[in-house]
């Protein structure tokens, strides 16, 4: 994590804290997986597909 703040901060030239990227990268990853989630269910009734 240290890692990615440190190469973050060097090619944008913004001070990146680990914890704060550790923040935003779950936000992300949480938002991406109920937009998978809607992406997968959408037009479908899982009720009857599962009976």
């Amino acid at each position: 994590m240290a890692a990615l703040a440190k190469v973050l901060s060097r090619s944008t030239g913004i001070h990146v804290e680990g914890e704060d990227l550790k923040t935003i990268l779950i936000f992300c990853g949480a938002g991406l997986f109920l937009s998978l989630a809607a992406a997968m269910t959408y037009g479908l009734n899982i009720a009857a597909d599962l009976f």
